[in-house]
């Protein structure tokens, strides 16, 4: 009996440190960075259905409690399929679904990944929605954690990547 409490004292415990991301359409986030007395930088995670490596990297990078804290805590999280077919405003602008070929493309995925589609993506924006960068490919934990501080605490103001990345290794 004592075994079994503690089993589940210690699944309890393990439940409740587990933070889950709040994912936000691309409107909602938008709608909450401009409502917000103190808004936060936008995240942005390019994915499609069919890719591999972007389930990986929701379970194993974003599913980490590390990860989604600091994620929470410093972005709003925006899921964004490459491939979706609702239309999206994005600075005045209105981006659509494009057919093309077997499966076609999302005109903002295309305009956030630069024409690169490669996935996962994923997307910094700052405050004003403006572009900070697409990181291209699967992250882990580690190296995504050194990239989303670069832009999560602002260092990317004062230092450059390179010089960055190198003092962090």
């Amino acid at each position: 009996m004592r075994k079994l409490f503690t089993l589940l004292s210690l699944i309890f415990c393990v439940s409740l440190s587990a933070q889950d991301i709040n994912w936000l359409s691309w409107d909602e986030a938008v709608k909450l960075s401009q409502s917000d007395a103190n808004p936060k930088k936008m995240f942005v995670d390019v994915y499609t259905d069919w890719c591999g490596w972007c389930k990986k990297m929701d379970k194993d990078t974003f599913q980490n409690p590390k990860v989604a804290a600091y994620m929470t805590k410093n972005f709003y999280m925006v899921k964004l399929d490459g491939e979706g077919k609702e239309p999206i405003v994005y600075q005045g602008k209105t981006f659509n679904y494009v057919p093309s070929g077997k499966r076609g493309y999302h005109e903002l995925a295309a305009a956030l990944l630069k024409n690169k589609l490669s996935y996962p993506t994923v997307v910094f924006l700052d405050e004003d929605l403006n572009m900070l960068s697409p990181v291209p490919g699967y992250q882990k934990v580690g190296p995504f954690m050194q990239i989303a501080r670069f832009f999560g605490d602002n260092i990317y103001k004062e230092q450059d990547w390179q010089t960055y990345s190198k003092a962090g290794k």
